[in-house]
């Protein structure tokens, strides 16, 4: 995996950080949460810019939002009890298909 790639793939995972940690910093009035949520909304689009050098917006973009999604869907089963289903879990699968997919056809390996 190229550093293009890896710089995407945290991106990716701070975005999840920074959706999460929107839920715990109701509405911006706890400090730390706060503080936290936007030290990671900076840091990932950041290393999103960054991965951009060597990896097309388009296949960029929807990756970073694609984990962004399935990370904060997951995490939102795991916190807050929302619900698992079936369809919902295979909404999420689909999602990971695509990033994977979006991965095979990019032409950076």
């Amino acid at each position: 995996m190229t550093t293009s790639w890896i710089l995407l793939l945290i991106a990716g995972l701070l975005e999840v950080v920074w959706a999460i940690g929107l839920k715990y910093t109701e509405g911006f009035s706890r400090l730390v949460p706060s503080v936290i949520t936007i030290t990671a909304m900076i840091a990932s689009v950041w290393l999103l810019a960054l991965a951009l050098k060597g990896i097309p917006v388009g296949t960029g973009y929807a990756v970073w939002t694609g984990v962004g999604t399935v990370g904060t869907a997951i995490l939102g089963i795991v916190l807050f009890n929302e619900a698992a289903t079936v369809a919902r879990l295979a909404c999420i699968g689909l999602i990971v298909a695509g990033i994977f997919g979006l991965k095979l056809v990019s032409g950076d390996t």
